[in-house]
């Protein structure tokens, strides 16, 4: 018997996909899912209903191969996980025959994958953002880490469009001590300015880059949906937070001061379906915006828990049911573990 709804889901070796796919079973425990990846490894193959390889994005083949699979597994929806994919699906929403593309317009993806320019609406809309400068140049970039108070105090530099830590430094002149040398792991974020000069001038080319004032408090992610009747957004703070991914995380569904920002921002972007923004505090306790990801989150699960299934209710917009009904949302925590996939002749178990 045909299950209610088919789901293809993109990025199947990503961090998230566990949790993506526990959102759509818990709003459809009927849906038939299908992950797709580069790599005919990833551990989703295990986890979807069906699985099947695709190139990179940014392959001349790409959108042929979706489409043939949309064909062949009559795929009613696509939900893309990765910010490579979305970028070019949102540019080619129709090119999938009759198959929704879970994604906001190409405007408003390129405009919020642009960590520049995110900053600059929540300026132009009075809403909490750190001081920044865009340093297009060797001398713009040791300008704006000393106009940011470099070498007194930490400077945040990155790419104004990247993926997950990629590019991202904090820059800091004070050498480690023998105490943080013992008690903390290495994690290659810090860099003296000296250093990452002598970095970049080994490029073909200079980067652009994003330089921003060092918020030394609580880290947050906002879970949200933007529907045509329907906004709704739940907090949650970052407790731990390893390579990039929460891996613990608390609910804070009565946090105005992220969720009025979240939803005002996504609106001028014009973001819908489920995305979510993240937040830093500052030293007066004002959470900033960091930025934004236009996509369903890693750990955009954890909000389920609280009453929130932005990725189902982005589900039900897409194919046409726009719901309404706002939910009731509740604090709750969420903690990943280490786990895994054994496979023994064809047999996969879970530990």
């Amino acid at each position: 018997m045909r299950k209610s709804r088919r789901i293809l889901v993109t990025g199947a070796g990503a961090p998230g996909i566990r949790g993506t796919l526990y959102a759509l079973r818990a709003g459809d425990p009927t849906v038939f899912t299908i992950g797709v990846d580069l790599n005919e490894r990833a551990v989703g193959r295990y986890l979807t209903d069906a699985f099947h390889r695709v190139p990179s994005p940014e392959d001349a083949g790409y959108l042929d191969r979706l489409q043939q699979i949309c064909r062949d597994e009559r795929i009613d929806l696509v939900i893309p996980q990765t910010t490579r994919e979305i970028a070019v699906l949102s540019k080619h929403r129709n090119a999938l025959d009759d198959t929704r593309v879970m994604v906001s317009d190409a405007a408003a993806v390129e405009a919020a994958n642009d960590k520049a320019t995110v900053l600059r609406i929540f300026d132009a809309l009075g809403l909490p953002a750190p001081a920044w400068r865009l340093a297009q140049t060797e001398a713009d970039l040791i300008e704006a880490a000393e106009a940011l108070g470099y070498p007194d105090v930490p400077v945040v530099v990155k790419p104004p469009v990247s993926n997950g830590m990629r590019g991202l430094r904090i820059l800091r002149e004070a050498a480690w001590d023998a105490h943080r040398f013992l008690a903390e792991k290495p994690s290659g974020i810090e860099v003296s300015l000296d250093d990452l000069l002598a970095l970049l001038r080994r490029g073909d080319a200079w980067p652009d880059l994003l330089v921003t004032e060092y918020l030394p408090g609580p880290e947050y992610s906002v879970d949200a949906f933007i529907g045509e009747r329907l906004d709704v957004a739940m907090p949650r703070c970052r407790d731990a937070i390893r390579s990039g991914i929460s891996f613990e995380t608390t609910l804070l569904p009565d946090r105005a001061d992220l969720i009025e920002p979240t939803l005002k921002a996504a609106r001028h972007l014009g973001l819908r379906y489920a995305f979510g923004f993240q937040f830093k505090e500052d030293a007066e306790g004002v959470p900033r915006v960091l930025e934004c990801n236009p996509r369903v989150q890693g750990t955009m699960a954890a909000s389920v828990f609280g009453g929130l299934n932005a990725v189902w209710l982005g589900v039900q917009e897409c194919l046409g049911a726009s719901p309404d009904a706002r939910p009731t949302l509740r604090p709750a925590t969420f903690r990943r573990y280490w786990g895994g996939l054994g496979i023994v002749d064809g047999e996969v178990i879970e530990i």
